[in-house]
């Protein structure tokens, strides 16, 4: 993975910051984790001050200003955690953090509270419990490993792991949430390709990237080599002020995905994370961006623009509405030019 960069003396060492910024970078170190590794250090651009790439991984005062519907868990996983390590807030499918650190922190993570190099991960009876629970549920269908970033893991405990689960007779689908093919492309090799495969329930890669710049030839090999491989995989966004808020980096980066065989899948409101608000754009702001993405863009490059909504809630869509109801019955039908027309069915 190279070197990773995980103090304010490092970033101001390799250029990321100004020495003048140390004590606040040192004042939000000491709040939330900080880790850039190389891959991501070797994208940004020290002399510009609006880098999307910095943007989303060098720390800023602006963290520490946190806004009084801020939540430390914001989309509400201690509710809906019944054993240590599992979230299950829908039926069908739950949540195994199998790894509470990550390559890189996410300056706008939902989860920047429990994860990092102090958090506390599972321990081996914590693993079976949790592997205990899934095994107990027969309408879990799906497991989604997440954390954390699950593919720091080395790949003998990751075998181990889709092992375990591909030997439930219910688990269908195992996913894998991750940002390490754009971050640590270096961690996809072969032995960690053949690691999560499973031999009966097949596995999923949900790839988070948010600019069209991380996926770079490097990204782009760790992604085929998954893909190569039979692993289908997805990609998340999250709608960002500052890094991907305009028509024109959305329909690249969504672009630079397809190009790479992977779907993009989810379009995230940014969550209220506390510290986060700089991040965010307003929900109007994020309909009208993927309004004006239909019609002119390719439906491969369309992911469903979702919102978490806060306590545990869950997903909803939250695209624009293209129906109304016509008073004298049927639907007048909004097309991606924004013409009205009558449909009667």
């Amino acid at each position: 993975m190279g070197r990773t960069i995980r103090t304010a003396a490092g970033l101001i060492g390799a250029g990321l910051a100004p020495a003048a910024a140390r004590p606040e970078l040192e004042r939000v170190a000491a709040e939330f984790a900080v880790s850039v590794t190389e891959a991501v250090a070797d994208l940004i651009d020290p002399a510009d001050p609006a880098d999307p790439i910095a943007r989303q991984f060098v720390p800023s005062a602006a963290e520490l200003e946190v806004a009084p519907e801020e939540l430390s868990d914001p989309i509400g996983d201690a509710p809906f955690t019944p054993v240590k390590g599992i979230v299950h807030r829908y039926r069908d499918r739950v949540l195994l953090k199998a790894a509470n650190v990550c390559p890189v922190y996410c300056r706008f993570c939902f989860r920047r509270e429990m994860v990092g190099p102090d958090s506390e991960g599972l321990s081996p009876d914590e693993l079976d419990a949790a592997l205990a629970y899934v095994a107990g549920r027969p309408e879990v269908w799906e497991v989604i490993l997440t954390g954390g970033d699950p593919m720091v893991l080395s790949p003998r405990r990751l075998a181990d792991i889709v092992g375990r689960l591909n030997a439930i007779p219910h688990v269908g689908v195992v996913r894998i949430h991750t940002r390490v093919p754009v971050v640590a492309p270096d961690l996809v090799t072969d032995a960690m390709v053949a690691a999560i495969r499973g031999a009966r329930a097949p596995t999923w890669v949900m790839l988070h990237s948010n600019h069209w710049r991380e996926m770079t030839d490097e990204a782009r090999a760790a992604c085929a080599r998954l893909v190569d491989a039979g692993i289908p995989m997805l990609a998340q966004t999250v709608l960002l002020r500052g890094v991907n808020d305009d028509v024109e980096t959305l329909t690249r980066t969504f672009r630079a995905l397809v190009s790479a065989r992977v779907k993009p899948h989810y379009l995230h409101q940014g969550d209220l994370a506390r510290g986060t608000g700089h991040f965010r754009t307003s929900l109007a702001e994020g309909r009208a961006l993927v309004k004006a993405l239909r019609g002119d863009v390719s439906g491969l490059c369309q992911p469903t623009y979702v919102l978490d909504i806060p306590g545990g809630h869950g997903k909803v869509p939250a695209g624009p509405d293209h129906f109304a109801e016509h008073p004298d019955g049927g639907w007048t039908v909004e097309d991606p030019r924004g013409r009205a027309h009558r449909y009667r069915g």
